[in-house]
């Protein structure tokens, strides 16, 4: 048999064991394992290849770091509170405690930069919320998983990060040319939640109240004080973003550990809502002890053995498919497409597409090599292209049938997979909405850049 068929028939081996269950990881590995054979590529090259990345990836050490952001931030309580201030900024909206769900996402994506640690965390405090309110669990549960697709777009982002490090990009400009694009998702995905819920009449009304929101307020400003240091680190160029990430997980710990006694000594209930708390108690977490710690990091390594192996297992088979031939095929084809706004639709069908069917790290490694070159040709800006690519990428997560923040939701909430997908259907038009807004319009991933719109404005250069 021709090494055509051979990479066919082992490309739809690793496919089958893909639909029963093996994990992504190993399922690329077979592939490239299978397809070196075939081609000729020594083992010992795939080795090196791996141990490449690792050796190279000094920026990649952010993504542990940020991780661990999420789970601390999760684990002292700083997410409650910030899911609180939301619901009161909210509640009073048809909807509003799906619209808060959403908001906190947005929150809790700007100190984790993980789309599955935003939807597990905001799944698993607000689905049980939101069945008791009167929403419907299958919507409450697709909630949780759209609202995750923000958590690698808005800054911090591991996927950012990734980027930057494959194309050789400014991550702090690549995290700030994510802000405008990740706060549209969020509205967007809000303003479907308010229609969804307004026609089915889902949600219990709260009255608006400035007091209640000030004290909400109040009581997530560690929330706020988080993410305005990685913020305002990275903006001004204090910090590189290993190191925003760094102090970061240093600001959560010394929280978490003078928190926690300085909470136990008031005797304040943690499920009781910041509203109703006492000043001293609204301004103190929950916090968590030292020995409680070993186990905050260990969750968070668990995720980072699952995601770094991932990414070098992908730049293995980026070479594979090199070898193939396939990044001269893809290339070819999107180059025959014409100019600037062929490329780039062309490019955005390929990155949704594969996203269907792959997680957005694998997705990135292989394509973003391939197309993002082709899209400088035609005069697309390279931050603009990263921000258009991982917004589509982001999109993934809740599109079958891979959609891994689906099954994150559905584990969460113990509500089934195929069950969540009609309400998730329409989280997906608000998104793709969004993504053709920022595809169209440069300016939303450009204005908080040096030289963009409200830079200059800041910085007296608009006049």
């Amino acid at each position: 048999m021709s090494d055509g068929t051979w990479v066919t028939l082992i490309s739809l081996a690793v496919t089958i064991f893909f639909m029963l269950g093996t994990p992504v990881l190993l399922v690329i590995f077979y592939w490239v394992i299978g397809c070196s054979f075939v081609i000729g590529l020594p083992l010992d090259n795939t080795g090196n290849e791996l141990l490449n990345v690792f050796n190279k990836g000094f920026a990649l050490l952010a993504m542990p770091l940020f991780i661990l952001t999420g789970d601390l931030i999760n684990q002292s309580g700083i997410a409650r509170r910030l899911s609180d201030f939301a619901y009161a900024c909210l509640g009073w909206l048809r909807g509003g405690l799906a619209m808060a769900a959403i908001a906190a996402c947005g929150l809790f994506a700007a100190i984790s930069g993980s789309n599955s640690a935003t939807t597990a965390t905001i799944g698993s405090m607000l689905h049980p919320e939101m069945v008791k309110g009167g929403y419907d669990e299958r919507f409450s549960a697709a909630t949780a998983a759209a609202g995750g697709t923000v958590g690698i777009i808005i800054p911090p982002s591991i996927i950012f990060i990734v980027y930057g490090f494959l194309m050789n990009l400014p991550i702090s400009e690549l995290f700030i040319a994510g802000i405008v694009p990740g706060a549209l998702m969020v509205l967007g995905m809000m303003t479907a939640a308010f229609i969804i819920c307004t026609v089915n009449g889902w949600g219990f009304l709260i009255t608006l109240s400035p007091w209640r929101v000030f004290k909400t307020a109040v009581g997530a400003w560690l929330g706020f004080f988080a993410i305005g240091l990685v913020l305002w680190g990275i903006y001004t160029g204090k910090f590189s973003p290993t190191e925003a990430a760094g102090v970061t997980v240093g600001f959560c710990i010394i929280v978490g550990l003078i928190c926690f006694p300085i909470n136990k000594l008031m005797g304040s209930d943690p499920d009781q809502p910041v509203s109703q708390k006492s000043l001293l108690s609204m301004i103190v977490v929950e916090g968590f002890t030292l020995p409680s710690l070993p186990a905050i990091v260990s969750r968070s390594a668990q995720i980072t053995g699952i995601l770094v192996p991932l990414i070098a297992v992908s730049v293995a088979m980026q070479q594979v498919l090199s070898s193939l031939g396939a990044k001269e095929t893809i290339g070819d084809f999107v180059t025959g497409m014409g100019g600037y706004y062929a490329v780039l639709f062309t490019s955005m069908a390929i990155v949704f597409i594969t996203g269907m069917i792959l997680e957005s790290l694998p997705v990135t490694i292989i394509l973003a090599p391939i197309l993002a070159p082709i899209a400088v040709s035609v005069g697309i800006d390279p931050i603009h292209f990263a921000v258009i690519f991982l917004v589509g990428a982001s999109i993934g997560f809740i599109t079958p049938p891979y959609g891994l923040n689906l099954y994150v939701a559905s584990g969460v909430t113990g509500v089934p997979y195929f069950r969540l997908l009609r309400y998730a259907t329409m989280y997906l038009v608000a998104l793709i909405s969004v993504w053709f807004c920022v595809a169209l319009m440069p300016s939303l991933s450009k204005t908080l850049l040096p030289g963009g719109g409200i830079f200059e404005i800041l910085s007296g250069g608009g006049g």
